[in-house]
């Protein structure tokens, strides 16, 4: 069976029961811990893939993974995925959860990449206008690049506005170079 179907059919079961119980906000913030483990320390997917590791101590490497303290429906659904033995697809799973998630609350990755650290109100004003743009909800992340020499970039969903100073140097010698 393909890694995809299953991540999500496990990934829209724990979101339907987090949705009846009230919470999917919860399990949604633990799956984002999870997923940040699972890129920080290349190692955690070996370590809960290893057959000789027992369940017991594959469910505290993972409940540790998010924090150290977990919902009881998050727990219980780490504890069905080791007893199906599909905890090789367990990052797959959080992913998708996110995804499912996002959709369902019309939340938007929104990214502002800038050559200095820009103020609290320049980064809530661009947010702002993404969420007008998109008409939700936008989880906005800023970063400082100074390779961009000045400017911004602002990404969200397929949209990209390159307003660097960097891209705007490459087209006049693209331009000159003709």
């Amino acid at each position: 069976m393909d890694i995809g179907v299953i991540s999500v059919r496990y990934a829209r079961a724990l979101l339907d029961s987090a949705v009846a119980m009230k919470l999917d906000e919860d399990v949604y913030q633990e799956m984002q811990v999870l997923c940040k483990s699972f890129l920080d320390v290349p190692d955690f997917r070996f370590t809960i893939d290893n057959p000789m590791l027992a369940k017991d101590k594959k469910l505290q490497l993972i409940i540790t993974a998010c924090g150290g303290k977990v919902t009881e429906l998050t727990q219980r659904f780490f504890q069905i995925v080791l007893r199906e033995d599909r905890e090789s697809v367990l990052q797959f799973m959080a992913n998708s959860y996110i995804s499912l998630y996002r959709r369902m609350k019309h939340v938007t990755q929104g990214k502002l990449i800038t050559a200095v650290a820009v103020s609290p109100e320049t980064e809530q004003k661009m947010k702002r206008m993404v969420e007008s743009k998109t008409h939700g909800s936008v989880e906005f992340n800023t970063e400082v690049d100074p390779n961009i020499i000045g400017g911004f970039i602002l990404e969200y969903d397929t949209y990209r506005m390159d307003a660097s100073v960097k891209t705007k140097l490459h087209q006049v010698l693209a331009t000159l170079r003709k």
